[in-house]
């Protein structure tokens, strides 16, 4: 028995070629097929303009978020600054009453919000708790001075 076959690449090919030109028909196809009125180039170039402009929106976005930081910034250093004022007119009545013979031995509370020196704690006398309001008076930076010092009975 004789058999006629033909080499598998003679059929192969054939059916090959005719896939490839099935997809590449397809593919022209498809560019030139329009959505919504638009060639897949136009659609591609609309891509790039919106994906373009969502950029320039980011930078935009980014220099606002960059001056409210600044903003805020300055507004925290402002707030800071008076922080780091009330601690040094705190210190400083401290070290005022430490330096006095009469008010060192004591000890007074010194708390300042604002400028506004409050003193709590004891004092041995009225002259020692009225020395007290006035060194404090005497630190720069003092707006008021709220002597709640009580006077103990010797």
């Amino acid at each position: 028995m004789i058999t006629h076959s033909h080499p598998s690449g003679a059929v192969r090919r054939p059916l090959a070629a005719a896939v490839c030109s099935v997809a590449v028909l397809l593919t022209l196809a498809a560019c030139g097929k329009t959505d919504d009125g638009k060639t897949v180039g136009q659609s591609i170039d609309s891509g790039v303009a919106k994906t373009g402009q969502a950029v320039t929106n980011a930078g935009n976005a980014m220099k606002d978020g960059t001056r409210d930081a600044q903003a805020s910034g300055s507004q925290a250093s402002t707030t800071m600054g008076e922080k780091i004022d009330d601690a040094v007119i705190t210190t400083s009545v401290n070290a005022s009453f430490a330096k006095d013979t009469d008010l060192s031995a004591i000890k007074i509370n010194v708390d300042t919000k604002d400028g506004v020196v409050t003193l709590n704690g004891p004092a041995p006398t009225a002259a020692a708790k009225d020395k007290a309001t006035e060194l404090a008076k005497q630190v720069k930076g003092v707006a008021s001075v709220n002597n709640q010092l009580v006077i103990r009975a010797s």
